[in-house]
């Protein structure tokens, strides 16, 4: 039987209070951050990550999944649904792999199919979109394979490092993701 929530390497599972203090730990880390948000990057205590998680966990229109990998359950980041408008059958999705050496061996990606099936199938979402800085090609690379599409995008609105960088949107439709992963 097919688990929802677990591939071969990784499972998404709630997060719990204990899991603040990994947030609090990767929000010290400014490439972390920076490829995270478009926001300015600052570190924050496991205290607002605690508060934070509770509120995840009230929200009606946030889904929030810890990405751990199987063989250890360690939890090495983060994925979810945000902004989720249920009349419209849209939601905005971000991730996050806070444990450096996680990044770009493939972790994010079984993450993003998981939660795709999630999104597509259980919650009968029509479609998923997100937004990426420009410069951050791992990422768009990491959508592009999982099947997101570039949409459209904001010309010079993330300053990084006193450059201006494009903010890209991408989003994939149901019915492209499952022809995608046939």
């Amino acid at each position: 039987m097919k688990k929802l929530f677990e591939s071969n390497r990784v499972q998404l599972r709630s997060l719990s209070d204990e899991d603040a203090a990994s947030f609090s730990r990767w929000s010290e880390d400014g490439e972390y951050l920076r490829g995270l948000d478009t926001d300015f990057a600052k570190p924050r205590n496991t205290e607002f990550y605690k508060n934070q998680i509770q509120s995840f966990e009230a929200s009606s229109d946030m889904i929030q999944f810890g990405i751990y990998v199987t063989q250890n359950q360690k939890l090495i980041g983060f994925i979810s649904l945000h902004s989720i408008e249920w009349n419209n059958q849209i939601a905005s999705m971000a991730i996050g792999i806070g444990e450096a050496e996680y990044r770009k061996n493939g972790y994010g990606s079984e993450a993003i199919q998981l939660l795709l099936n999630y999104a597509f199938n259980e919650l009968n979402l029509h479609k998923v979109e997100l937004d990426v800085i420009s410069n951050n090609d791992n990422a768009i690379n990491c959508y592009q394979k999982n099947g997101f599409e570039k949409e459209g995008l904001a010309k010079e609105a993330i300053l990084r490092d006193n450059q201006h960088f494009d903010k890209l949107y991408m989003g994939i439709l149901a019915k492209g993701w499952r022809a995608f992963k046939n």
